[in-house]
């Protein structure tokens, strides 16, 4: 059951560790001794054992944690038709047509009944369990099967569709567990393992490396992926992603795929990150987050030329809620938020994080770059309510030569309609204005963070610009930079 990401959108009762000189010891009487045996031989081997010229073997950490990694099969009701062997490209010549046509459910009427698969791990003895939010949506009945073959349904005790995290609840006790790692300290090129059910077949291990960090992805979530090169298909949805030392680091949630299957790019959710919304979901069934109402996008070289900054670095404020916690304490679109509460703000998806984890009611400080110079304001922080913290736009790289629009003034009906004072409608566009993103109906609203209230002014203000000019559009419901080379 993984979501597809396409271009255009995947502690076990009694432990006792004692660390040794001769490494570590393990005493509990309720492990099954095979699974005792396993542990013992895998905390006992160095983390660093692995010579450069030898590949890593799994298969320790496997035996040690592969027992708390579960299956998920949820009962849903939906009027889609359910997925037949054409849905994965099949045809009826194909050896392999009768080999998934027996995956097809029947098809009653006034509804479909549809088994969604998935994965997840077990954190504590007594039953809890870490999976995906859309793993469990819309579910009627969430199944849990474990390694031994034991069943037991589910009770989902909270999910959070803005970090794709959700805690279900078993009926158990002495359970294996999984170990929970750091993911702050992982490194872009170390190994990982997964677990999961790729396609329903139960408990398949794949392994990979870290390929990026902190990614952001246009799924509207602020959530700062960890990017591998494991393979992970649909199924492996809510499953562990391990480091070397048997820790989770993360939670596989999306794939980057243009036919539904693994093409090289998986994403998975910061187990520190999953753990506080875990927290949350067990003792409030919800998660509250920070808000201050500002619209954000990253600011790349053209932009920071623009605004008069040394480098790119910070959030954009593109657009600022009238009635939110920024708009009160003057943060106004085209500030660059540098630091909150004196932490750096490299990108937006920083800036997004942070809020979030912030108290409602609480008080933040950011240093923003404003009109030229550095600043600092005092926000009184909201609480995200239904909302998205913040969305980042898409602000396009500049071309050479002039502007290269057709404008003309706005009506005063246009005005009230687009909820805006002043600005100009581009009807038309060539050259660098076109090459930068500018579309025809979108609305000029200022350039270089000066109002334009009509075809004459804007004119004037590009006769008098310097290389690069960045111009505040209003696209549909949305505001964003776009930053033009004048040449």
């Amino acid at each position: 059951m993984k979501r597809k990401l396409v271009v255009g959108t995947l502690v076990t009762a009694g432990i006792v560790t004692a660390l040794a000189a001769g490494g570590v010891k393990i005493y509990d009487t309720m492990l099954p001794p095979a699974r005792a045996s396993a542990l013992a031989v895998f905390n006992a081997a160095p983390a660093a054992s692995i010579s450069p010229q030898a590949l890593p073997d799994f298969s320790s950490l496997v035996q040690a944690y592969g027992p708390a990694v579960v299956n998920i099969s949820v009962t849903q009701t939906t009027k889609q038709a359910a997925a037949g062997p054409e849905t994965w490209g099949f045809s009826e010549d194909d050896p392999f047509y009768e080999f998934f046509r027996r995956f097809q459910i029947p098809m009653p009427e006034g509804g479909t009944p549809m088994r969604g698969l998935g994965s997840g791990f077990i954190v504590s003895p007594d039953g809890t369990i870490l999976t995906n939010a859309h793993v469990v949506r819309d579910a009627k009945e969430v199944m849990v099967r474990l390694t031994d073959k034991r069943e037991f349904n589910a009770k989902v005790v909270g999910t959070d569709p803005q970090t794709d995290v959700a805690v279900l609840k078993i009926d158990a006790q002495n359970l294996p567990t999984v170990k929970l790692g750091d993911s702050k300290s992982v490194k872009v090129g170390e190994w990982v393992v997964a677990i999961g059910s790729p396609f329903g077949f139960e408990n398949s291990v794949t392994a990979g490396i870290v390929s990026a960090k902190g990614r952001a992805l246009p799924d509207g979530t602020y959530v700062p992926f960890i990017q591998t090169d494991v393979a992970v298909n649909p199924g492996n949805s809510g499953g562990p992603l391990f480091n070397l030392k048997g820790e989770v680091i993360g939670i596989n949630s999306q794939i980057y795929s243009r036919s539904g299957g693994y093409q090289g790019l998986s994403f998975a959710i910061p187990i520190q990150l999953a753990s506080k919304v875990k927290s949350q979901l067990i003792r409030y069934g919800k998660v509250t987050r920070g808000r201050i109402g500002v619209t954000i996008q990253e600011v790349n070289q053209s932009l920071a030329d623009s605004f008069g900054m040394d480098k790119p670095t910070g959030a954009l404020v593109s657009s600022v809620d009238k009635k939110g916690p920024a708009a009160k304490a003057g943060i106004e679109p085209g500030d660059v938020i540098l630091k909150i509460n004196g932490q750096p703000v490299d990108r937006t998806i920083d800036l997004s994080g942070r809020v979030a984890d912030l108290k409602p009611g609480s008080s933040a400080l950011l240093d923003i770059w404003h009109e030229g110079s550095p600043k600092q304001v005092t926000v009184t922080v909201g609480e995200m309510v239904g909302a998205k913290l913040a969305s980042a736009g898409n602000g396009d790289q500049g071309a050479k030569g002039r502007l290269g629009v057709a404008v003309r003034a706005l009506t005063e009906a246009e005005q009230n309609t687009a909820g805006v004072t002043g600005g100009v409608l581009v009807e038309g566009v060539r050259g660098p204005a076109a090459e930068a993103g500018l579309q025809p109906g979108d609305i000029i609203v200022a350039l270089n963070n000066t109002p334009v209230k009509s075809p004459r002014e804007l004119r004037m203000m590009v006769g008098k610009a310097n290389k690069v000019v960045a111009l505040l559009v209003q696209r549909q419901d949305a505001k964003i930079f776009i930053p033009v080379q004048l040449g």
